[in-house]
């Protein structure tokens, strides 16, 4: 079980590691073409490991709908919104504000598929929110290096993220994991293509290897690795425990925001950690009773 574990808490250290790395990114590479990179890379890898462990598969019509609206919400809407924002604020805000996805998606799933919540959902949306207080009131004189606009635009990420989720819950099980990201993939770059192409002379900049570099390192472990690590570990971990797990995603974010990027946090955004983190716990922890 420890293995499972670890699998679990390696997915998000990665998804929060990226967030610091995708600020980097940023700031020297067109938006979009960090996403239709990423997808082309992505692609390059999941298609000789979907060809090798699923065989060659090609989706019904309505499921190829249900991934290309994923691929739309999930890899497109979510990117832009995390990756133009993180030009505006900091990686360590960024990453708390991505701590909102667990109560995002209980609110989608009390209003979009009618499913009726337990009192701790409830309070897990209120704590967010009051967690995202707390980010504002960071703006308010104390914080550094941050924005409101920055901020919203990645809360506008997660409610795409929280779009994939919901859309997921439509299609779970209907194709292999490996099968259903390549789809996704291919989706995402055929969106991002003619929106980056204008900017196609900026991958010139991709000639400093460290830039390269970052952008592999994104693809791989964002879009591919992250991944297969968390429903690795959701195979063996006990059901419902996994999303206990998602608390190490801000904290890594704000971890390697502080140290490789120099970010300082200061009380308020502390308070907000601690609001999210309470959030997060509530709408993840599994419940006592199993059937």
């Amino acid at each position: 079980m420890l293995g499972a574990y670890l699998q679990l808490a390696g997915s998000m250290v990665l998804v929060g590691l990226n967030v610091t790395v995708a600020k980097t990114l940023a700031s020297e590479l067109p938006i979009f073409m960090i996403v239709g990179l990423r997808c082309i890379i992505a692609c390059a890898v999941l298609l000789p490991l979907a060809l090798w462990q699923d065989g060659p598969m090609r989706p019904g019509r309505g499921l190829l709908w249900n991934l290309f609206l994923q691929a739309a919400a999930g890899t497109i809407l979510y990117n832009a919104g995390l990756l133009t924002g993180l030009r505006f604020t900091t990686a360590l805000e960024g990453g708390l504000v991505l701590a909102t996805l667990p109560a995002v998606v209980a609110l989608g799933s009390a209003f979009f598929l009618r499913e009726r919540l337990a009192p701790r959902s409830w309070a897990a949306v209120v704590l967010a929110a009051a967690g995202m207080g707390a980010i504002v009131l960071a703006r308010g004189g104390e914080g550094e290096g941050g924005s409101l606009i920055g901020n919203a635009l990645i809360f506008l990420g997660v409610c795409g993220e929280a779009a994939y989720v919901l859309l997921a819950k439509r299609s779970a099980g209907a194709l292999p994991l490996l099968t259903a990201s390549l789809w996704m993939q291919f989706f995402s770059a055929a969106l991002a293509f003619p929106v980056w192409l204008p900017d196609a002379g900026a991958a010139s900049r991709l000639a400093d290897p460290w830039l390269l570099a970052l952008l592999v390192f994104h693809a791989v472990t964002s879009s591919i690795l992250a991944l297969l690590l968390w429903y690795g570990g959701l195979r063996r971990a006990p059901a419902g425990i996994a999303g206990v797990f998602t608390a190490f995603l801000p904290a890594t974010a704000a971890a390697t925001a502080i140290i490789f990027l120099g970010e300082v946090p200061t009380v308020t955004h502390a308070l907000g950690f601690a609001l999210l983190l309470g959030s997060m716990m509530l709408a993840t922890w599994p419940s006592r009773t199993r059937a």
